[in-house]
C-alpha cells in the first residue's frame, strides 16, 4: 500500500469542513459551536450524535461512534481508508501523493483493472448471443433486472474464445494472464481458465471487477464453480460475492446474511432479500469478519445442517468471536436436509425465509452447545471440561458488555468464577472487597487530565520543551502523554482529528477518541493552566519518585558522591515545589 505522508493527512484534514462533509448526509442542526443529529450508525430517536467544527471531530454519545472525516466516510459510505483519502482529496482539490514506486504500482494496478473489465464486456457480449447461457438462468428464475445488476455473463465452450478476442499482443496476454484469465498445461500453452460456464464478476468495495466465478451448466463438466486464482487484484479471503450491491440496496445495511454460493446470493436478491453475500470458496477469514462488521451490525451464517456446515459455522465463530464488539451480533441458520438457500427462498418466500432468520442461533448458543456436545455437565469433570475449552475462546472477546456476559454464562454452566478467592465467603468475586459504605471515587489521574487537555488544544504541546522530567516517571499513560507531545511538537499545526488520525492504530485510540469527544470548561487560558499545572504536579512526583529510590538506596548501600549531590539537589528541588515546566 501506498503510504501517505502525515503531513498530507494533516494538511486534508484541515482543509475539510467536516461539518460540510457529514451535513451532505446526515441533516445536522446546529447547538451553540457544535452540530448534532439522530446518529447513522444506530437508530435512536433523540440527537446523540455530534459534530464539532473546531476538533474536526465527531462523536456518538449513543453507541459510541466517534473519528474524522476520513473515518466518517470509511464507516458511512463503507470506503477503504485510501479510497476515503481520494475522496477527501478530490473534494478539496488536491491531489494525494504517493512515492514514485507507488506510481509504478498503481499504474500496473490501473491496466490489470482496464484488462478485467475488457474481459467482463467480452462475458457479457457472450451471454448475449448465447441461448445456452440464457435458457439456464430462464429455468432458474433470475430476472432480466437481477441478471443485469450483477453483471452476469457467459464464457464460451473452446479453449481460445477470450484469448483471441483480447489477446491482441503479448502485452495484453500477460496482463490477462496475471488477473487469473488463462490456464497454462505442462507443455506451456496458455489457453482460457474459464469454458462453457455461467460468469459471475466478483466486484471490490468500488464497483470495480476483480475476478470472476464461473459455474458449469451440466454437471458432468467438472468442478461446479471455478474461480479465479489469487491475484494482486483479487484475495479471496478479504472479499465477499455481492456485498457490492448489497451497498447499491441500502444507505444503511440493516444485517448480512452469509451464504455459500453465487447462486444462492441471486436467488435470495430475486425474492427480495437483498442483504445476502457469499464467501469465496473458502471459510469465513478474519478480513471476512472484519468486512460483515463494517458493514452491517447483525451478521448471519446460513450453512447446511450436516457436518460440513457446522464445521463451516465453528470457522466462523473462531473468526467472529475477537470482532465481537458491543452492539454487533451474530446468528446461525442451518438449512433443513437437501435445501440451500436457493430452494429455500423459492419454497417459502422472503417472509419465510425471514422467519428462519428471527429463529435463528445466537452466537452464544451456538457456542457453547458445541463446546459441550460431548460434555457431561453432571459431573464436576464435565464442567471442568467445558470451562477449559471455553475460557481461550471467550478470552478473545473484546472487553465490554458481551464478554462480561459471555463470562457470566460460563459461570452459570459450570460454576467456574462463581466465588472469591476466599474459601470461606460466598460473596461473588466483584463484589468481594466491597463494605457496607460505596467505595470513594477515584482520584483524577493527572495523565489523564494532561492528556484530555491535548486533545482539546494539541498547539499546547508546543510550551513544553524536551527532555521531559517526567518521562521517568512510572505512572500509566506516561509513554502515550510523551507520544502526543511529541507528535504536536513535530507537527505543530496539527488538529484534533489529525492527531487522533495518527494515533488510529493505537491500542488506546478508542479511549483517545472518548476523551476528545468531551467538552471541559473554560477557554484557552483555562486549558493552559490546567495543562501546565498537571505537568508541574507530574514533575513533582518525578522528583519525589527519585527521590525515594535515592533514599532507599542509600539506608540499603549508601551513596557515592554523585548520588549524595543529586539527593541534596533534589531535596532543594522539592522545597521549591515548581508548579511549571521549565
Amino acid at each position: 500500500m501506498a503510504r501517505i505522508p502525515d503531513g498530507f493527512i494533516d494538511d486534508l484534514l484541515a482543509r475539510t469542513d467536516i461539518v460540510e462533509v457529514i451535513g451532505a448526509r446526515v441533516p445536522l442542526k446546529r447547538q451553540g459551536k457544535e452540530y448534532s443529529a439522530r446518529c447513522p450508525f444506530h437508530d435512536e430517536r433523540s440527537p446523540s450524535f455530534t459534530v464539532s467544527p473546531t476538533k474536526q471531530f465527531y462523536h456518538c454519545f449513543g453507541c459510541g461512534a466517534h473519528g474524522t472525516a476520513i473515518s466518517f466516510l470509511m464507516n458511512y459510505e463503507r470506503l477503504e481508508f485510501l479510497d476515503a483519502v481520494d475522496e477527501l482529496a478530490k473534494r478539496v482539490g488536491v491531489e494525494v501523493p504517493r512515492d514514485t514506486r507507488a506510481r509504478n504500482e498503481n499504474s500496473e494496478t490501473s491496466d490489470l483493472y482496464v484488462a478485467v473489465e475488457a474481459a467482463q464486456r467480452f462475458f457479457l457480449k457472450q451471454y448475449a448471443i448465447s441461448g445456452k447461457a440464457q435458457g439456464y438462468l430462464d429455468s432458474r428464475g433470475v430476472s432480466i433486472d437481477i441478471r443485469d445488476r450483477f453483471g452476469i455473463g457467459y464464457a464460451p465452450d473452446g479453449f481460445n474464445g477470450l484469448r483471441d478476442a483480447l489477446g491482441t499482443d503479448e502485452r495484453r496476454m500477460k496482463l490477462l494472464e496475471r488477473a487469473g484469465l488463462f490456464s497454462k498445461n505442462d507443455s506451456g500453452r496458455v489457453y482460457d481458465k474459464f469454458r462453457d460456464r455461467i460468469m459471475f464478476p466478483i466486484h471490490d468495495r468500488r464497483g470495480r471487477v476483480i475476478a470472476f466465478g464461473g459455474r458449469v451448466l451440466d454437471k458432468e463438466d467438472g468442478p461446479k464453480y471455478l474461480n479465479s486464482p489469487e491475484t494482486p487484484l483479487f484475495h479471496k479471503g478479504r472479499e465477499l460475492y455481492g456485498l457490492w450491491q448489497v451497498r447499491q440496496a441500502h444507505n444503511k445495511i440493516p444485517k448480512l446474511i452469509v451464504v455459500e454460493g453465487y447462486m444462492d446470493v441471486v436467488a435470495l436478491f430475486q425474492h427480495g432479500v437483498d442483504t445476502a453475500v457469499a464467501t469465496l470458496g473458502t471459510a469465513t477469514t478474519p478480513d471476512h469478519a472484519e468486512l460483515l462488521f463494517r458493514n452491517a451490525a447483525d451478521v448471519y451464517f446460513c450453512f447446511d445442517g450436516d457436518r460440513a456446515g457446522r464445521g463451516a459455522a465453528w470457522k466462523a465463530v473462531e473468526s467472529v468471536l475477537p470482532r465481537m464488539k458491543d452492539g454487533r451480533q451474530a446468528f446461525f441458520l442451518f438449512l433443513p436436509d437437501g435445501e440451500d438457500p436457493d430452494s429455500l427462498v423459492r419454497n417459502e418466500g422472503a417472509e419465510g425465509f425471514d422467519r428462519r432468520l428471527r429463529e435463528a442461533t445466537p452466537l452464544s448458543q451456538f457456542l457453547f452447545d458445541s463446546l459441550a456436545a460431548d460434555v457431561n455437565l453432571n459431573t464436576l469433570e464435565g464442567k471442568g471440561r467445558l470451562a477449559e475449552r471455553a475460557k481461550p475462546l471467550l478470552a478473545q472477546i473484546p472487553d465490554g458488555a458481551f464478554g462480561d456476559l459471555m463470562k457470566q454464562r460460563l459461570t452459570e454452566l459450570t460454576g467456574v468464577g462463581a466465588r472469591a478467592s476466599s474459601p470461606d465467603t460466598h460473596v461473588p468475586t466483584q463484589r468481594a472487597h466491597s463494605g457496607s459504605r460505596p467505595a470513594p471515587t477515584p482520584k483524577r489521574s493527572l495523565v489523564r487530565s494532561a492528556i484530555s487537555v491535548l486533545l482539546q488544544k494539541p498547539s499546547l504541546a508546543a510550551v513544553l520543551q524536551p527532555p521531559y522530567r517526567f518521562a521517568a516517571l512510572r505512572q500509566p499513560g506516561i509513554e502515550l502523554l510523551i507520544e502526543i507531545v511529541d507528535v504536536v511538537q513535530q507537527r505543530p499545526e496539527i488538529s484534533t482529528g489529525a492527531l487522533l488520525e495518527h494515533f488510529a492504530e493505537h491500542e488506546q485510540s478508542a479511549a483517545l477518541k472518548k476523551l476528545a469527544s468531551q467538552t471541559l470548561p473554560g477557554g484557552e487560558e483555562t486549558l493552559q493552566r490546567e495543562f501546565l499545572d498537571a505537568i508541574g504536579q507530574l514533575e513533582t512526583q518525578t522528583v519525589v519518585q527519585r527521590l525515594d529510590e535515592l533514599q532507599a538506596q542509600q539506608r540499603e548501600v549508601g551513596l557515592d558522591d554523585a548520588g549524595k549531590r543529586e539527593l541534596l539537589t533534589l531535596l532543594q528541588a522539592r522545597l521549591s515545589s515548581p508548579r511549571a515546566p521549565t
